[in-house]
């Protein structure tokens, strides 16, 4: 009698990892790779690999470069991002987005913003009879 598919061990899409960092400890890095690895587990996709830009992304963007190239390979679903900030300033994002898109691949962020927090409310004052 076979597994249920449950059990079997089945690959998930195909992503890549995409970070950028500008000053950012080594523990710091540790924690944005694991929320992207996490993510990806949770979502059951297979984090291929992870590409990090390093510094100011106005002097070139080598893994960016590297990252567009691996999106032309077949079965490559798409790219993980922690937030759109990580794929550069904001006047970056949009032109990057769009070639992300371009070469057919999705772009998928673990967080899309901080306004998805919902507010905390506020106390509402009652007249007492």
């Amino acid at each position: 009698m076979e597994p249920i598919t449950e059990l079997r061990s089945v690959d998930g899409p195909v992503v890549y990892g995409y970070l950028r960092l500008t000053r950012t400890s080594a523990a710091r890095r540790d924690a944005l790779v694991m929320s992207l690895t996490a993510y990806c587990r949770q979502h059951e996709l297979t984090l291929s690999g992870l590409f990090t830009e390093r510094g100011d992304s106005r002097r070139g963007a080598p893994a960016f470069v590297g990252l567009l190239d691996v999106l032309e390979l077949p079965d490559v679903y798409g790219v993980v991002a922690l937030t759109a900030s990580h794929l550069g300033a904001r006047g970056i994002v949009t032109e990057r987005r769009r070639r992300i898109e371009e070469v057919g691949a999705r772009l998928l962020l673990v967080r899309r913003n901080r306004s998805h927090r919902l507010p905390i409310p506020t106390p509402q004052k009652r007249d007492v009879p």
